[in-house]
Order: C-alpha cells, then sequence, then structure tokens
C-alpha cells in the first residue's frame, strides 16, 4: 500500500479572519482522501501561538476529531525551523525542552488574512524548503494588499473601480482634510476597508460625513492603510483560478442578494445563512461573458504572480457599464459557505478532488523551483 503523504494543514491565525480559518480547514479534514492523506493539524492562536497537533485538534469539531492524525504526544509550542534538513514543523515540548520533528511532505495554510495569506507565513515555508499549497511570497503580499493589488491590475490593462488610499497617521493627524478628499475624489456614498484584510472584516458603506468618519474609525483598527472605493450598482460576480504556469477558470459565480438584504455583503450575510443572500453557480450570463470573465480571472491572477489558487471578483454594473475586478483572493475561504470550491464542483471538479489537485500543484512549484540556481 503506497505511503499517506503527511498534510500539515495550518488555520487559526492572528488576523480578524480566525473564525474563517478554522471553518476552512475543518472543511479541508472532512473532505481530504483518508487513504492518501494524513492530516497533521497546526493550530495558530489569536496571540500567535503555534499549537502542536495533540492541542490544535481540540479547536476543530469534535466530530472531525476522529479524521485527524494528531501525531504524537507534542504539547508544547510550535516553532517553524528555516533548516531544508527538517523538512517540516519542529515541536518543542515546554516540559522537557526537547525538540521533536514534525517532517511533513507538503504544507497547506488555511489562513485567510493578516499573518497567513499575506507572505509571511510563506516565507517561513520557503525557508523550510516544504512544498506549499497556494501563492508565493509575492503574490500573496500583493494580493493581501488592495492598493499593491489594483496598481498591478492597471498595469496589466485591467479596468477597476474608483479608489483613494491614505494611511491611520495621515487620518489621525488630519482628518478634515482625509474627509474632504474622499468627499471630493470619490463621493458620497462609498466603502471604506482595511487594505489588508478579506471577508469584509472592517468594511463598511458611508453615506455621508459622519457615518464616513465611523467608517475610516473601524477600518483604522485593522490596518494602518484605508482605501476607499466609489459605490457601484452592481452584480457581484466570482471566478475561481487554479494552476500554476498555465491556469485555468471556473465558471463564474453570482451572490444574488434578496430584498430586505443588506446593501453590501458583510461578514454576516458572507459566512451565516440568513437565507438573504445566495450564491448562484453557473452566474446567469451570456457565453460571450463568461469568456470575458474567466480570461481576465485568469490574467488578474497572472499579473501578481499567482500560484494554486485564488478567487477574483468582479462587479458587472446594472446599467449596463463595464465590467471591473474588484479584488483577488489568494486563499479564499474553502468553508462549507464558500464560493471557490463551489465554483469548482459545478464546473465538475468535486472538492475531494480540488484538494488533491491543490497539493499536486504545490508539488509541481517546489519542484520548479528546485531548478533554479541559487549559487554559482
Amino acid at each position: 500500500m503506497p505511503k499517506k503523504l503527511r498534510v500539515g494543514v495550518i488555520f487559526g491565525g492572528r488576523s480578524g479572519e480566525h473564525e474563517v480559518s478554522i471553518r476552512s480547514a475543518r472543511a479541508i479534514v472532512e473532505s481530504i482522501n483518508p487513504r492518501k492523506f494524513e492530516v497533521v493539524p497546526i493550530a495558530i492562536t489569536k496571540e500567535g501561538k503555534w499549537l502542536a497537533p495533540s492541542q490544535s485538534v481540540q479547536l476543530l469539531p469534535p466530530a472531525v476529531h476522529e479524521r485527524m492524525s494528531a501525531n504524537g504526544p507534542a504539547t508544547g509550542d510550535v516553532a517553524l525551523i528555516g533548516d531544508p534538513s527538517h523538512k517540516g514543523l519542529i515541536s518543542l515540548e515546554s516540559d522537557s525542552q526537547s525538540f521533536v520533528a514534525e517532517k511533513l511532505d507538503v504544507v497547506f495554510p488555511a489562513l485567510h488574512g493578516t499573518y497567513g495569506e499575506d507572505g509571511t507565513l510563506q516565507g517561513l515555508l520557503e525557508m523550510a524548503d516544504v512544498p506549499y499549497v497556494g501563492c508565493g511570497v509575492l503574490a500573496s503580499s500583493c494580493g493581501m494588499d488592495k492598493v499593491a493589488m489594483k496598481s498591478l491590475f492597471v498595469q496589466a490593462g485591467l479596468p477597476i473601480c474608483r479608489y483613494i488610499w491614505f494611511l491611520r497617521s495621515q487620518w489621525r493627524n488630519n482628518p478634515a482634510k482625509v474627509i474632504r478628499k474622499v468627499v471630493a475624489d470619490i463621493g458620497l456614498p462609498c466603502f471604506v476597508k482595511p487594505a489588508n484584510l478579506g471577508s469584509s472584516v472592517g468594511v463598511s458603506r458611508a453615506t455621508d460625513k459622519k457615518s464616513l468618519t465611523e467608517a475610516i474609525d473601524l477600518a483604522a483598527q485593522y490596518d494602518r492603510k484605508i482605501i476607499v472605493e466609489e459605490e457601484l450598482v452592481a452584480r457581484e460576480i466570482e471566478c475561481a483560478v487554479l494552476g500554476n504556469d498555465e491556469p485555468k477558470a471556473s465558471l463564474p459565480g453570482e451572490y444574488v442578494v434578496h430584498e430586505e438584504a443588506a446593501r453590501f455583503l458583510d461578514y454576516t450575510e458572507k459566512y451565516t445563512n440568513t437565507g438573504r443572500v445566495s450564491f448562484v453557480v453557473p452566474a446567469p450570463l451570456s457565453k460571450s461573458m463568461t469568456t470575458k470573465i474567466q480570461r481576465m480571472a485568469i490574467r488578474a491572477f497572472q499579473s501578481i504572480d499567482g500560484a494554486g489558487l485564488a478567487r477574483v471578483d468582479f462587479f458587472l454594473p446594472r446599467n449596463g457599464g463595464e465590467l471591473v475586478i474588484n479584488e483577488l483572493n489568494t486563499m479564499p475561504g474553502l468553508t462549507e459557505v464558500s464560493g471557490y470550491p463551489k465554483m469548482w464542483a459545478a464546473s465538475g471538479l468535486p472538492f475531494g478532488r480540488l484538494l488533491e489537485t491543490l497539493i499536486e500543484l504545490a508539488f509541481e512549484r517546489h519542484r520548479e523551483k528546485l531548478l533554479t540556481k541559487t549559487s554559482r
């Protein structure tokens, strides 16, 4: 019988998307093929503490415990060692101060938001020379920062909505000046967001100067860089991308907001079954529009030098205006309500097989990197 591959699933993290990450990890564990893969759970607390596998499994629902392979009796902290000879994580037992090797074949960083999806964890995994699922350091950091991302989209000739950005320090030092600039350059209503976060955490719709002030104050709690975007009366379309050097795009999906729903998809609407929002895939679009969205999604993915996976979000104005890209997510949600796995399922790739493909792509990318000389 072939040896199972050991997959380290890292989840949780120091981010406003901590709970979403746990839900993504649960979905991975429930759907990954247990005959091919042994899962090693590695949780990171909200305070940034790395937990050993036996502790990490406790953060997941009891129903999935039996599917987890909590390796060994480690109870201490986990530290990532940047040494290729270890090929994984080293667990430090707090009582004995001895190291226990957690050798991993591949890592699935199921982390969303800062300190996980932004290139920081990817850099650690590069140092440890461990294959990992998803985008590399550059693509992850550019995909996390909405300002850098939009600059790359423009460079690639992709249409985007009007926006401005400023620093938290500028807001603190002269809020009146910032308000004047937002009103003059973007107008009201508008959307205020932390530049480096997802799942609509810290996002608000501002309709006047009072709500704009409150929205900026909220966004500034989550990031030092704040972005303000124009409001578009538009359909919200998503497209999933999968691959490395030759990526493919799924059938697009659409969030359909029913009457009485919120004016935008906040955290609650995305991750709670309120019945006010549904995700429809394939989105009811013409064949030509579907093709256009798929091509633009791939171009956006390539513009940041993406790898593995990404979800690209679009706005399609209801007044017949131009299709624009809103943003790209390098580690989209993989929960039971997330659009990424639903779009691939509708495109003929069920979740279990999707996870296998992502792991195969991680090994493919790692082999490609080994072809590059690092010394003369």
